[in-house]
């Protein structure tokens, strides 16, 4: 039998993060789409996540429950002076086994997953017309943050009395306001739909 909500939340807990970066030039102004160490896309993604409290305290077990594992005692990422797994789980620092052993926890718990993906080559071509047109213009990645967590949280700002957003930190500068512009221009396009 299928289940439905037969109320909205009152609270929606939206995670959000990145994989790939916004860079798109190197320091002396080249294009390094594609090179060793620059992704050729930009994927900004949000886990809407019904009680995390629950999974935050089950992930807490399981990680304690990893580090008293004598299997894990000598890697490296399991080590808390290595501030890794042993501090919080991440996919591309753990090991297999302990990947699959944090996918066995998610998957009980009802986690819904959007995303937005940019091709950086397509950004490139928007960036350069632009220069064509105005000089001035000087490409900046979190522009292309901020326009692409408009463009994900549209249509997402309207189903509770309440959100709870939790960004993964970019850089050393918060950036508060700026995410609350973008989320406010997401409302605001989603009104006018």
């Amino acid at each position: 039998m299928k289940k439905t909500r037969t109320s909205q939340p009152e609270t929606c807990h939206y995670f959000v993060d990145e994989a790939g970066d916004g860079t798109l030039f190197s320091a002396s102004g080249r294009v390094i789409i594609g090179t060793e160490g620059c992704t050729r896309f930009f994927i900004l993604g949000l886990a809407e996540i019904e009680n995390p409290d629950q999974l935050a305290s089950e992930l807490d077990a399981l990680r304690a429950q990893l580090l008293a594992d004598p299997y894990f005692k000598n890697v490296p990422s399991m080590q808390p002076a290595a501030r890794k797994t042993a501090l919080a789980f991440h996919a591309k620092d753990d090991l297999p086994e302990v990947r699959r052993e944090v996918f066995a926890v998610l998957s009980k718990h009802p986690i819904r997953f959007f995303a937005v993906v940019r091709t950086k080559s397509d950004l490139l071509n928007f960036v350069r017309t632009r220069n064509r047109y105005d000089s001035a213009y000087r490409y900046n990645p979190n522009e292309l943050y901020d326009n692409l967590v408009a463009r994900l949280f549209n249509g997402k700002l309207h189903k509770a009395g309440a959100y709870r957003i939790c960004f993964a930190q970019r850089g050393k500068t918060p950036r508060t306001d700026a995410l609350r512009a973008a989320l406010e221009k997401a409302q605001a396009n989603f009104q006018q739909r």
